[in-house]
């Protein structure tokens, strides 16, 4: 067995001693706070300064994968390093003083924390997809004639394993589509009206923050209305986490599965998966898992060989968001949503998505140009927007009303890649008339 003094004298000894010490391996993990009365401007260039990333094409896709700071780029190839270094020694938690599990138990410890949860109602997952999939395909409660409910803003791969639901448990998969305009009323509404017409519902799967157009619908309360009528929730906080700010408490939902490489921005392929710990029995071990025990909520995830390194980063992608300070992050995310948004309202025939009230939207937004119908021109037109204007925006589906182009930007845009973007919008907004 590698001993503490072999160990901490080796490659890698001072990221293995900030380790043991329970704080992030490298000083720049863990950044000053920024000033507080930074205007949007000075806030702006303080943010893009964090990080490096290609500026060639201008990236409006930060719902898809948010790019590390520098510094957590840096830590990440430290703890690639380490664990290569170590390799299955430390895997088998043969090295004295660093066993594995106590190791990844700081991120588990860092992010129930984040989010307001205890580490027993956290296991970590290789992001948010694998998260949702482990607690719809295992919901214990269902039997065959109970319903389950979705809706049109839900993501695709969530959808689908409700779907697989109706093969798999003989329920009975009951969609929905929200009106739109898509009003805080319009929302209550339609999700009151489906618990009432569906009185077989066990299970609804409700979107924290729609990838499609940016909703954030009014949670706790379409929570609290499904409880009320015996229905569980399974809450997809992909797109949540990290850029809002988030309480378990707040969303009153039991069971929330959530992507770590969004917007905390993490590594890919991280995730992890919340359960109330007085109902972590309702959800099943992963395919009957028993390398941990079932009242461990990591039965509920897949045990096999993962990216550790990317899973010891977290802590320090953590420590990066808590020196920004997330009402100030999520309040920037806002505010670049709406520089480029308000100004798409002076062009002609563009529809933007989202009515404008209070709190039902962030950094995601969507619009359509005139005449963009269907998928295949909405993907023609992000096509058009890359080759001529060198700006990535995403063609979405799905949504009853029709497809649209996303557009999200990260805290490393600025304002004058969002007035590339207006323009692009105005020169291209009569490609389908």
């Amino acid at each position: 067995m590698t001993n503490r003094r072999q160990f901490l004298s080796g490659a890698g000894a001072a990221s293995v001693a900030a380790m043991l010490a329970g704080k992030p391996a490298r000083a720049a993990d863990k950044l000053p706070a920024l000033p507080a009365k930074l205007d949007f401007a000075g806030l702006q260039r303080s943010l893009a300064g964090l990080y490096d990333v290609d500026r060639s094409i201008v990236n409006f896709d930060a719902a898809y994968y948010g790019a590390m700071t520098k510094s957590v780029h840096a830590t990440y190839l430290d703890r690639t390093g380490w664990v290569n270094r170590y390799n299955s020694t430390f895997l088998r938690s043969a090295v004295e003083g660093a066993p594995r599990d106590p190791e990844l138990d700081k991120s588990r410890d860092g992010v129930a924390a984040m989010i307001g949860a205890q580490p027993d109602e956290i296991a970590l997952a290789g992001g948010g997809t694998e998260a949702l999939y482990a607690l719809i395909v295992n919901y214990g409660l269902l039997k065959a004639g109970d319903a389950v409910l979705y809706c049109d803003v839900d993501y695709d791969e969530m959808q689908y394993a409700m779907d697989y639901l109706e093969k798999s448990r003989g329920v009975d998969v009951v969609r929905f589509s929200l009106p739109e305009p898509h009003t805080r009323a319009n929302i209550l509404a339609t999700y009151e009206k489906i618990l009432k017409d569906t009185p077989k519902a066990k299970l609804l799967l409700l979107t924290h923050v729609s990838n499609r157009n940016g909703l954030i619908p009014p949670v706790r309360e379409i929570v609290a209305m499904a409880k009320a009528r015996g229905v569980d929730v399974i809450l997809d906080s992909a797109q949540a986490v990290g850029q809002m700010p988030f309480n378990v408490a707040d969303t009153g939902a039991d069971f929330i599965g959530f992507s770590l490489h969004k917007w905390l921005a993490a590594p890919l392929g991280t995730g992890a998966i919340y359960i109330r710990k007085d109902r972590q029995k309702d959800i099943l071990p992963w395919l009957g898992n028993r390398i941990h025990a079932a009242e461990d909520i990591r039965s509920r995830i897949p045990t096999g060989t993962v990216d550790f390194a990317a899973r010891l980063t977290i802590p320090a992608a953590i420590a990066v968001q808590n020196s920004i300070g997330l009402p100030r992050k999520f309040a920037h995310l806002r505010a670049l949503r709406d520089y480029w948004y308000g100004r798409a309202g002076d062009i002609r025939g563009i529809e933007r998505m989202l009515p404008p009230e209070t709190d039902n939207y962030g950094a995601i937004s969507a619009f359509r140009l005139p005449g963009m119908r269907t998928i295949e021109d909405t993907k023609r037109a992000q096509a058009q927007f890359l080759g001529k204007h060198k700006l990535l925006v995403v063609a979405k589906a799905g949504l009853a009303s029709g497809p649209l182009l996303r557009v999200t930007p990260a805290l490393f845009n600025t304002t004058d890649e969002l007035d590339r973007l207006v323009t692009a919008i105005h020169a291209e907004r009569t490609m389908f008339a």
